[in-house]
């Protein structure tokens, strides 16, 4: 799941931020990370159940959930072997070193002085590896740079408050689109860079993907002020469906039933021989046409009609190619 990405992430980072405090509220944790305090609390209910490859029951990171749930406080315990030093080998070091310098070409002066410190340390201390690494060349694709100027366009709109016009690209649609949007922020998450603004075109918050904006220009226009739009909260996946979303029922059969754990669903039914009923809210019909093409013989979209319709037409559609 999309979500259960970014747990990992956040896993990572959790263990050794308590330890470094002894003990921290769980109020403080959840703003620290950017997520709800309910979030923390699932975090550290999976939390519970790591350890080293082998450890019982008892060996495993122990979480004083009597703390957490009487006063609030998270404690730690028997997580000790996570302080040791993290020793990479020759071949993780020389990737890791690659993987900065392609950093460094990519990004900007900002970043520049950081990634050039990170290496001088790594090269020292990966030796032969650094010599290995050094032999690689590295060429960024072109839509990097693009990506690069495109985020400085926006980065100096957010900066002075101004609107920006967008030429941007819908894969769903297969369309190029203009639009002008008030820009909120620019995160990242699952692999990709985003803009969060108000859209003038849908009049809803929207997500734009920076490799998909093929322009963006500064307007001199202030953006708009709208009450209650608030950034999004992406921990549990890009995709949060509204009731405002189009509500759809999809039977899939057992090969496809990681749908239901990979999606947000409304509910669930079981079938009988491994097959399951889910209804699930759609932002964009076109998405779970592809979704079930996708999927095969293994998904059947029930309702609403019109969308079970729209899959066998496209089928139909992609079937005539090959004749």
């Amino acid at each position: 799941m999309s979500g259960a990405r970014d747990q990992v992430g956040r896993l990572l980072a959790l263990v050794p931020y308590i330890q470094s405090r002894d003990e921290v509220s769980l109020e403080q944790a959840a703003a620290d990370f950017g997520v709800r305090p309910a979030q923390i609390v699932k975090d550290l209910n999976v939390l519970w159940f790591c350890g080293l490859p082998g450890l019982g029951m008892g060996d495993l990171i122990d979480v004083d959930m009597d703390a957490l749930e009487g006063e609030g406080v998270i404690r730690l315990s028997n997580a000790d072997y996570l302080t040791r030093p993290l020793r990479l080998g020759s071949t993780e070091a020389s990737a890791l070193i690659v993987a900065l310098r392609a950093l460094r070409d990519g990004g900007d002066e900002s970043v520049r002085p950081v990634v050039d410190r990170t290496l001088a340390k790594l090269e020292a201390a990966a030796g032969d590896g650094a010599a290995l690494a050094a032999q690689v060349d590295v060429l960024l694709p072109q839509d990097v740079a693009e990506v690069n100027r495109v985020r400085g366009t926006l980065e100096d709109a957010l900066a002075r408050g101004r609107q920006v016009r967008l030429g941007y690209y819908v894969p769903a649609r297969d369309e190029a689109t203009e639009r002008t949007v008030d820009p909120f922020r620019i995160v990242t998450a699952q692999g990709h860079t985003y803009l969060e603004a108000w859209c003038h075109l849908a009049e809803d918050q929207r997500l734009f993907r920076l490799d998909r904006v093929s322009r963006a220009e500064v307007l001199d226009a202030p953006v708009d002020q709208h009450a209650g739009v608030r950034p999004r909260d992406l921990s549990e996946g890009l995709f949060q469906p509204s009731a405002d979303d189009l509500l759809a029922t999809v039977l899939l059969e057992p090969a496809a039933r990681w749908v239901a754990e990979y999606y947000p669903v409304e509910s669930t039914e079981e079938l009988g021989d491994g097959a399951l009923r889910v209804t699930l809210r759609v932002g964009d019909p076109e998405w779970l046409v592809r979704l079930v093409l996708r999927l095969g013989g293994a998904a059947r979209v029930e309702q609403p009609s019109d969308l079970s319709h729209a899959v066998h037409r496209a089928a139909t559609s992609a079937l005539d190619g090959y004749v």
